[in-house]
């Protein structure tokens, strides 16, 4: 039997389980690691500026395609810690990331050694499942039951943390005779499939609201085929956009308080039943539950049985792995195709379609400092359907999902249920790093953009060219926006006049000096008409020297996004909505008046 130390087991099961990049920071508890990991070859690694970021970058890196599992590295104490965010934010949204920490030795864990920290203890509540491996061993286990768990059932994140004297150890270990663990994912009944249409053929307004769950199972062109042939409306949620594209005939609109459509909500409001699959009804995607389920029947599909009733009971809930359950739901729905059994929803799909074109949201203005709605309308002319959107939280990310356009799955790749800002630079690197000849669109706030800026470094180090548009309006629009409801603007304001830069007034930070100071390219526009030419110049440039390249709006200081507090009946429209064509020209469908 092979022997090698169990450092360099690891890394060669991480390459039968078909990892090729993995993102992080050295440090002595974890160089063994390193060591096995240059010995070993056939994993990138990419260095990141912070800890954190790197578990950021290995979660854009597993949403890019499916059947990527990002990896994360760094050494023992603060860089555990470090990740916690990572991790959090991969479970929140499903997301399989693995977290590879190092550790004090085995014989020093309870004497309070230097870096020495109980991270399983602290992961666990945001992971599959956290471990101090304490024998040698145990290692080749550890690391294919981590595999098991991240791709079982609902996926998530898991973190090894390895004692370097563990690591050191020499074990037996044979590559040739590893196999990966059997994946188990729960799959629907035939009866189960059949009862579900057979709700959905007693109603008249039929949805589908299409969930994240959707896009983890890669069973996207199941979920067309299924609304096709049943003729079904789909309504995505922010973490399904791009299941089946905006101009679809079929797309409804998103629903919610934030993330929305004006006539998305109006289309949800007029249904009579809803089938969720691979969703978790977030809150602010329902908003009072009331409203949202009043008049209803309700079928839900997710692969956690957990999920299911958990927000509010369904009709019928169905413990399924997605691709699973669509292949019945297609399979069925064809069988009563062949039978003449399917009822014609025509006129219900074309009255949404109508609801699209009559109730929009303006996004022409010509005001100087501009208004955010106009940058998106550029960045729909600028950027096309193969653009991967990477973007976490904030009225930017509010904003653009309301504005802007996704076509394909896996080019909204948004942080959903966590949102922590510093989340997109790092993100959208992994992302990058995942297809590197695509055209990658990162989307912040200036206070998001601020958090982990110093992860630009990285994409100039590795030649990671991406283009990120930066909203600056130096607020913190979104809780500005919410402090409202408390009749204060306290603690929000990031405005200062720059010493080194008089000519940016109150705007602060001077971006552009940052961004090149760090390695990339910058490009500040403070007029409409700059906008398109400067992501043009933008994409060039990012081609030419294969490193970020910023593009920075300057925002008038107060935009106030629409949303709502309570139902999605009652979504306060505070800026101009379309009255006319030129008002969204770059909207789905042309603007039609009511």
């Amino acid at each position: 039997m092979p022997r090698m130390t169990a450092a360099r087991a690891a890394v060669e099961i991480l390459k039968l389980e078909g990892v090729t990049n993995a993102f992080g920071v050295p440090g002595a508890a974890i160089n063994p690691f390193y060591a096995a990991l240059k010995a070993g070859g056939g994993i990138d690694h990419t260095l990141a500026r912070h800890v954190e970021g790197a578990s950021h970058m290995a979660e854009g890196y597993t949403r890019s395609r499916a059947g990527n599992i990002g990896v994360c590295i760094g050494t023992s104490g603060p860089a555990g810690t470090d990740m916690i965010t990572g991790l959090y934010s991969a479970i929140a949204d499903s997301i399989p990331i693995l977290c590879i920490t190092g550790q004090a030795p085995v014989a020093k864990l309870h004497k309070e050694d230097f870096q020495a920290v109980d991270i399983a203890s602290i992961a666990k509540p945001v992971t599959k499942a956290a471990t101090t491996v304490l024998e040698a061993a145990q290692v080749p286990g550890v690391f294919q039951q981590a595999f098991h768990l991240m791709r079982s059932g609902r996926p998530g994140p898991v973190l090894i943390d390895l004692p370097i004297d563990v690591q050191l150890t020499e074990i037996e270990f044979d590559p040739e005779t590893y196999q990966p663990l059997p994946v188990y994912k729960p799959a629907a009944s035939r009866a189960q499939i059949e009862k579900a249409i057979g709700l959905m053929l007693a109603s008249e307004r039929p949805v589908i609201v299409a969930g994240g769950g959707i896009i983890n199972a890669d069973a996207c062109e199941l979920l067309v085929e299924f609304a096709e042939l049943t003729g079904t409306p789909v309504i995505p949620t922010l973490m399904g956009w791009g299941i089946l594209a905006d101009d679809h005939e079929l797309n409804a609109g998103m629903v919610g308080l934030q993330t929305s459509h004006r006539y998305g909500n109006a289309n949800f409001l007029e249904s009579d039943f809803v089938l969720g699959i691979g969703n978790r009804w977030a809150n602010r995607h329902t908003g009072d539950l009331a409203v949202y389920t009043k008049g209803r029947t309700f079928v839900h599909v997710d692969i956690e049985p957990t999920q299911l009733g958990k927000i509010f009971a369904p009709d019928l809930g169905i413990a399924s792995d997605a691709k699973a359950a669509l292949e019945l739901f297609v399979d069925v729905a064809r069988g009563l195709e062949a039978a003449g059994r399917l009822p014609d929803r025509s006129a219900w799909a074309a009255s949404t379609q109508e609801r699209r074109a009559r109730l929009q949201r303006r996004t022409h203005f010509d005001d100087v400092p501009l208004k955010p709605q106009r940058v998106y309308e550029e960045m729909n002319r600028a950027f096309g359907p193969e653009t991967r959107y990477v973007t976490t939280i904030g009225l930017s990310q509010i904003a653009g999902a309301q504005m802007l356009h996704v076509y394909r799955p896996r080019h909204w790749i948004n942080c959903g249920q966590a949102g922590p800002l510093g989340w997109t630079i790092p993100a959208a690197l992994g992302v990058a790093t995942a297809d590197p000849e695509g055209q990658v669109v990162a989307l912040s706030g200036d206070y998001d953009f601020q958090f982990m800026l110093e992860e630009l470094a990285v994409g100039a180090q590795h030649n990671i060219p991406y283009v990120h548009v930066l909203v600056n309006n130096s607020y913190l629009g979104l809780i500005r926006q919410a402090q409202r409801n408390l009749d204060i603007n306290f603690q929000v304001n990031l405005e200062f006049e720059n010493i080194n830069s008089p000519e940016l007034g109150v705007y602060g930070v001077d971006h552009v000096k940052v961004v090149e100071g760090l390695g990339c390219k910058a490009i500040r526009v403070t007029e409409p008409d700059q906008l398109l030419p400067a992501f043009e110049e933008a994409k060039k440039l990012a081609a030419e020297f294969r490193v970020p390249v910023v593009v920075e709006a300057i925002l008038e200081r107060v935009t106030n996004i629409s949303m709502g507090a309570a139902g999605i009946d009652t979504i306060n429209e505070w800026e101009d909505i379309a009255t006319e064509p030129g008002h969204a020209p770059t909207s789905i469908r042309p603007f039609v008046a009511s």
